[in-house]
């Protein structure tokens, strides 16, 4: 801070970080209200308080934003302990609050006996919609099994709309580029994962995470569904909900005869590999990826199979046979081992085959001079290092998809 008047050395103590000024919580029981190990922080926050993430004019800022468990009711209040006033050059603090009603909807709580009141009654909360799924996830501090449900949802269903209002919240502070969606528009899709769980002998319900699906029309007949938005909630992360939604979600549409295949709008890296173990685990078992037809290399039946019964598509059909290929190969052996990495490097040199299409393209048009800036811009040795760099790191991914595959 060296350079600094007096003046903005003291403005700069009442800057906040706002990831981690947020507190979130998802509460069960009264007492979660003042244990910190409930307590959760967003991963971002510079879409609601700009790309610094920074709110200014506060000490010691606490923005609590806490959630009943299962039907998410809210308690909003913000909390700090000391607050810039007009002495400083008639600077003025964020207006913090507005900020958060931005997003938050209307009928939030602003004191907490108002919201332990709403927590009595959450015995009377209930999924939405249709189950589709039970599972039970061995909890080791729990020392018992812990049943888990998904269920289908729609605007249709009572409640539900005010639900999403604040379920969707959560997305602001969990997805770099998050939005909220059209819920106007009934071809969106609802996936909901809920926790069972026990209180004073009364089952009831907490909210894990969800998933949102766009049905896209596709000539003449079909549908297209895409995957928008997916978030597991922090608390449940890690523990295998992300796999058993996607995989849910895959075989409920895999039994619509109208369904082409299931894509996914701008998928994150975390996305990709998570699709790559719940394929792997649908396709493993059909015919035409036994080891003998992997060893064949890739084929138009396992373009066919997969999209009729599994609804994938060719590009990550392409990718399970690389990842279940990787499997039946032994890389020991130097014939194997050469034939796989051929097969897949013959797919990642798509792109620089292209560049050299242009070029061959270009000398019918190009100066010769011209011709030579775009030869130079092509180093052959840098592409064949590049090639090779992408194929490790593509086995380095397969490896771990099998890794989890093994241990499933």
């Amino acid at each position: 801070m060296a350079g600094l008047t007096a003046t903005e050395k003291k403005l700069a103590e009442y800057k906040c970080n706002t990831n981690e000024a947020i507190q979130l919580k998802l509460v069960r029981f009264p007492e979660d209200l003042e244990d910190e190990n409930t307590t959760f922080n967003p991963e971002y926050s510079h879409q609601v308080f700009g790309d610094d993430e920074v709110a200014f004019g506060y000490k010691g800022l606490k923005i609590l934003l806490y959630y009943i468990a299962g039907n998410l009711s809210t308690l909003f209040r913000i909390e700090y302990t000391s607050r810039v006033n007009e002495k400083f050059d008639c600077v003025e603090a964020d207006d913090v609050e507005s900020k958060i009603r931005e997003i938050i909807p209307p009928g939030f709580c602003t004191n907490t006996d108002d919201f332990v009141s709403l927590l009595e009654k959450e015995v009377n909360f209930k999924p939405f919609g249709m189950l589709l799924h039970t599972y039970s996830i061995h909890n080791e501090e729990a020392g018992e099994d812990i049943t888990y449900q998904i269920y289908k949802a729609d605007m249709t269903c009572p409640g539900f709309r005010e639900y999403h209002e604040r379920l969707q919240t959560f997305l602001m502070w969990f997805i770099e580029t998050a939005s909220f969606i059209d819920v106007d528009d009934e071809r969106w899709n609802y996936f909901l994962v809920f926790e069972k769980y026990n209180k004073d002998g009364a089952t009831l319900f907490a909210t894990v995470g969800y998933m949102t699906v766009y049905n896209y029309y596709v000539y003449p007949d079909k549908t297209r569904p895409r995957v928008s938005q997916m978030l597991i909630l922090p608390p449940f992360q890690g523990e295998g909900h992300g796999a058993q939604l996607l995989e849910t979600v895959h075989r409920y549409y895999m039994s619509s005869p109208t369904v082409l295949d299931i894509t996914a709008e701008d998928p994150s890296e975390n996305y990709v590999k998570l699709r790559d173990f719940v394929l792997v685990k649908l396709c493993q078992d059909l015919v035409c990826f036994s080891p003998v037809k992997l060893m064949q290399g890739f084929s138009q039946e396992m373009v066919t199979e997969a999209q009729q019964k599994l609804k994938i598509n060719k590009q990550h059909t392409r990718r399970v046979y690389e990842i279940l290929r990787l499997r039946a190969t032994n890389m020991g052996d130097a014939e194997q081992s050469r034939s796989y990495r051929l097969d897949v490097k013959r797919r990642l040199i798509g792109p620089y085959k292209k560049k050299q299409r242009e070029l061959a393209k270009m000398r019918r048009c190009l100066r010769p001079e011209e011709m030579t800036n775009q030869l130079n811009q092509i180093d052959l040795n840098l592409q064949r290092e590049q090639l090779e760099e992408s194929f490790q790191q593509l086995v380095s991914d397969y490896r771990r998809v099998l890794e989890r595959l093994a241990q499933a």
